[in-house]
């Protein structure tokens, strides 16, 4: 048996609940998840349909994009994969998808703007759109460039990842991380439903305003802050 089953395991389960979701169309998305002590995660190989996919097929890398173990070519997507873990110590997985809402906002370029309650319970501010990537990146090593991408664009807005667990692309499609791949799947799904709900709300109200703070402070706080009672203890 692989050293690395455990997370070879994971990535897969993670990967099998992409479709079950519904936040991937055919082979639209992977999922990794990490082994911090090792430096290294493991990953969906690149076009592999879901319905064939096997735990033993995922592909490990280090966080300096080197194949550890597999047969197969890995995502298209793992050197962004391999930018994002290397420069944010406390993510133990990430999740990108090409659904539909989350990915119908990317494509105008904007960031996800904070309109109710449900989106507070989970993130405190809009949910950012990294900007559009520029030619000279575009044209260079362009899956690591997207890490950058990405990076940038939240210390450019002073954003923290663990704070902010997903992003938009622009022109591309949403990425999410967590401590572990679970939580980046979750975090992925909630993305989804929080684009869907702006896109909506947006539809019924072109200027429906953004959540007051007294709200947005509540909301959050009461299940992230540090007197949180939201759940069981």
């Amino acid at each position: 048996m692989s050293q690395f089953q455990h997370i070879k395991q994971a990535a897969y389960h993670a990967n099998m609940q992409l479709p079950e979701l519904g936040l991937v169309l055919f082979t639209f998305g992977n999922a990794s998840a990490a082994d911090r002590e090792r430096g290294v995660f493991a990953i969906k190989p690149s076009g592999v349909p879901y319905a064939e996919l096997r735990p033993e097929e995922m592909v490990v890398i280090d966080f300096d994009n080197n194949l550890i173990e597999g047969e197969k070519r890995p995502s298209s997507d793992t050197k962004t994969h391999a930018v994002l873990y290397k420069h944010w110590k406390n993510i133990g997985g990430i999740v990108h998808t090409h659904s539909t809402y989350a990915t119908a906002w990317a494509q105008t370029q904007q960031d996800i703007p904070i309109l109710g309650t449900t989106h507070a319970d989970h993130l405190a501010v809009d949910i950012p759109c990294a900007p559009v990537m520029s030619d000279e990146m575009i044209k260079g090593d362009y899956e690591y460039q997207t890490g950058f991408q990405i990076l940038d664009g939240f210390k450019a807005k002073g954003l923290k990842p663990e704070e902010v667990e997903m992003v938009l692309v622009a022109n591309h499609a949403p990425f999410s991380w967590g401590k572990s791949v679970e939580k980046a799947v979750y975090n992925s799904a909630v993305l989804e439903e929080l684009a869907r709900m702006a896109y909506l709300t947006r539809q019924i109200r072109p200027d429906a305003p953004r959540l007051k703070e007294a709200l947005i402070e509540k909301h959050y706080e009461r299940k992230h802050g540090a007197n949180a009672y939201y759940g069981q203890a």
